[in-house]
């Protein structure tokens, strides 16, 4: 209930109003039955300008911390993404993964909308970072086709750190489904998970017109915070 009262009443139309997205391609996301939405993640507020435009209801993997935060701030921003039908994942230890595959599987073994992030962080830069591979994992155990998506101007209206967003044009850019029924059975193979993120990520990275960069956010994100405090961070090599 929550979910559709934030969608059409509460902050739906809010949102319209102030950013008037232009959404290109919407014929792209089925209407009916499970599907992936796999998305380039610049900013907090792609949480709700995506969802709020599209028809059909979409759930999110959203990180932990939204629903461990401190204070009343913690547990208002918590009760907003439990009420609005988000699921809490893990992103620390061995398990992180698998664990984020089985609440994504069984979104979609109920025939519905799944919303991922391949980056698993958003940009802190602007740009296009490499893609992990469970949205391969999730794309070939189900058996469903998977919709690239492009958020496009969101990174200026609410860059990393920004509280209240700016007022700038957003566009939503939803590609054609992406069917990956030849790797049918082969979602333990490495090189085809791997084959199958990148397919996913050009797709994204046509939509977006962003830079590509062939590392992992999380990876240069560390960095970039270990050399602001002066300190030295191996970075991995390439591929």
């Amino acid at each position: 209930m929550f979910y559709h009262l934030l969608k059409y009443v509460l902050l739906g139309p809010l949102l319209r109003l102030v950013f008037r997205p232009r959404i290109e391609g919407l014929e792209n996301v089925p209407a009916s039955g499970p599907a992936i939405v796999a998305g380039n993640h610049l900013s907090f507020s792609d949480h709700f300008l995506m969802p709020a435009m599209l028809k059909r209801r979409i759930t999110f993997l959203a990180k932990a911390e939204y629903f461990t935060g401190p204070g009343l701030k913690g547990r208002l921003t918590a009760f907003f993404f439990r009420s609005a039908g988000q699921i809490p994942v893990d992103r620390s230890g061995k398990e992180a993964g698998q664990a984020a595959i089985r609440e994504g599987l069984g979104v979609l073994g109920r025939g519905e909308l799944l919303g991922i992030y391949p980056e698993g962080t958003r940009s802190h830069d602007g740009r296009l970072y490499k893609g992990k591979v469970g949205v391969a994992v999730m794309a070939l155990r189900a058996g469903v086709p998977v919709v690239p998506c492009a958020m496009i101007g969101t990174f200026e209206a609410q860059p990393p750190g920004k509280v209240i967003p700016n007022v700038h044009p957003v566009t939503i850019r939803f590609g054609k489904p992406l069917d990956f029924s030849r790797y049918a059975g082969m979602e333990r193979e490495k090189a085809v998970l791997r084959a199958v993120t990148d397919e996913i990520m050009y797709a994204i990275l046509t939509l977006s017109g962003q830079e590509y960069v062939d590392e992992y956010a999380a990876v240069v994100k560390a960095a970039h915070a270990a050399e602001k405090k002066g300190r030295r961070f191996p970075r991995p090599p390439l591929g």
